[in-house]
């Protein structure tokens, strides 16, 4: 048996529309507008195929575009519920699409809000990379102990090699986005918490010690 897990959609609504557990919370409560889903290319590819990978993010942007459109997503949730994706009914996944959630223990959720964002939300873009969002994920690994926390004293250099910003960048002028699309800033700013913490990019080891629940 399996007391909780934590997944993305449709499996949490899946298990509602089974009638076999409940969901205790959206991560839309706990981190509004939070990062999720990433992209990444080896460097030695992307060195080598520049104009195929700039051609990938071009894609990807279009979809995005697409998909944050609310009148869209009905045909997305009857594509994606095919076998070559979900292989699930698409009426399991197209409330999650329109932040309609069941959650299972009586409370239900009606709110776009809630729901998935690709391309821009209320903080801005949903698209491109963050490098304070870089900066938190290793923090958090550093709290659990995945990485030693003399990584926080170099975080920004490493970073700077793995985060190719500055191509998407590139691809997004290409493919002809708006200047107002394109994120001026590495930075997103100060991040809130369902707690009320925040995390200051520009503070990470103030963040680290400020937590009351991490590993020893």
């Amino acid at each position: 048996t399996m007391d909780a897990f934590s997944t993305g959609d449709p499996w949490p609504y899946r298990i509602v529309k089974d009638q076999i557990g409940f969901l205790a919370t959206l991560t839309a409560e706990m981190w509004k507008n939070h990062p999720e889903e990433y992209f990444a290319l080896r460097k030695d590819w992307a060195d080598k195929n520049p104009k195929a990978t700039k051609a990938i993010l071009k894609g990807i942007m279009e979809a995005q575009q697409w998909l944050d459109n609310f009148d869209n997503r009905k045909e997305a949730a009857e594509i994606l519920s095919g076998r070559n994706y979900f292989n699930l009914p698409a009426e399991v996944l197209i409330n999650p699409f329109m932040g309609k959630y069941d959650m299972g223990d009586g409370r239900v959720i009606d709110d776009k809000k809630m729901a998935a964002y690709y391309w821009k939300d209320e903080r801005g873009s949903v698209s491109y990379p963050y490098k304070s969002h870089d900066l938190w994920f290793i923090t958090e690994s550093v709290r659990w102990g995945f990485l030693p926390k003399e990584t926080l004293t170099n975080a920004k250099a490493l970073i700077d090699q793995v985060n190719r910003e500055d191509i998407w960048k590139e691809a997004a002028k290409e493919a002809g986005i708006p200047e107002a699309d394109i994120p001026t800033s590495t930075s997103r700013g100060v991040e809130e918490f369902f707690d009320g913490v925040k995390f200051d990019p520009e503070k990470p080891e103030e963040y680290l010690n400020s937590l009351k629940i991490k590993k020893a």
